[in-house]
């Protein structure tokens, strides 16, 4: 059994440790405030894209003969794992890892190539450990991403694209429900989603070019807009897997302090019965003193 100097150690090591846990779920609290006017910000930016994107698209004569568009039979498949770069979170870095290690075993299992890009440490160094080929890792701004972090790892995206190095990308990540609830997704990045290219054929057929006179040329304009809309996707899921993190952090933390409560409760307790005995016994020692001066 702990000795009541024991107790009152591990009780006051045990506060300390609540200390820091309630000042990280501050410190996350505050900065997913942050990310999430970040996200704000740009989710209509990011649909005013793709409604200005869908609308050169309609406009343009043809669009099968820009790179980005172009669909060819897969071989290779780059997987896009957002992680974050530190832990401290939960499960908000394993469960992308594990969704990113899931696709990857059904791609080959499809006779395909899966070629691995991390953005975040813990993905990075997780994809090491078990014997994977990192492409490309990009690090240190998974609390704050910036534009300039989505357009370096597009530019990545696109330079294997055009090369065909690989002819699919994925993205996996974190998408922002609320400060509780964050929900893995997969999402196609390039080649550009159907949807643009559906559109497009739509209104070809039906003989509609748009309301506007485009100059240049529509398909010029949405040659320099595609790898802008991939730049633009990159950087949104940047924001939601940032957000996604402050929030699974500080979920973590609040935990964390709460079952430190709860420990500190139950050593306490365990103490102060300690500390009884030790009374008892030290009173069942003078009476038997005592009883042996009487006798």
């Amino acid at each position: 059994m702990a000795t009541v100097q024991d107790l009152k150690r591990r009780i006051k090591s045990v506060r300390n440790t609540r200390k820091i846990t309630k000042a990280m779920e501050l410190v996350a609290s505050a900065r997913l405030r942050r990310a999430q006017a970040r996200i704000e910000a740009m989710r209509p930016y990011a649909d005013r894209m793709m409604e200005l994107m869908v609308g050169t698209a309609r406009a343009s004569g043809s669009v099968r003969g820009l790179p980005l568009l172009q669909r060819r039979e897969e071989h290779t498949v780059a997987v896009v794992v957002l992680t974050g770069d530190r832990g401290l979170a939960g499960a908000f870095n394993a469960q992308v890892l594990r969704q990113g290690f899931a696709l990857e075993r059904g791609l080959r299992a499809e006779g395909k190539d899966v070629r691995w890009l991390a953005a975040g440490k813990k993905g990075a160094s997780t994809l090491r450990f078990r014997g994977q080929t990192v492409d490309r890792a990009f690090t240190g701004f998974s609390d704050r991403p910036a534009y300039a972090d989505g357009q370096a790892l597009a530019h990545r995206l696109i330079e294997l694209y055009t090369s065909q190095e690989i002819d699919r990308a994925v993205l996996v990540y974190n998408h922002f429900e609320s400060a509780l609830v964050q929900r893995v997704v997969q999402q196609d990045v390039l080649p550009i989603p159907e949807r643009v290219l559906d559109s497009a054929e739509e209104d070809e057929r039906a003989g509609v070019r748009g309301d506007f006179i485009y100059e240049p040329e529509p398909e010029q304009i949405l040659e320099r807009l595609l790898p802008v809309y991939v730049e633009t996707e990159l950087y949104r899921s940047l924001l939601e897997s940032a957000a996604s993190e402050q929030g699974a952090r500080m979920t973590a933390m609040r935990n964390a302090s709460k079952n430190a409560g709860e420990l500190i409760d139950t050593l306490t307790l365990a103490m102060n019965r300690a500390r009884q005995a030790e009374i008892t016994q030290e009173i069942l020692e003078v009476v038997a003193g005592a009883d042996a001066l009487t006798a």
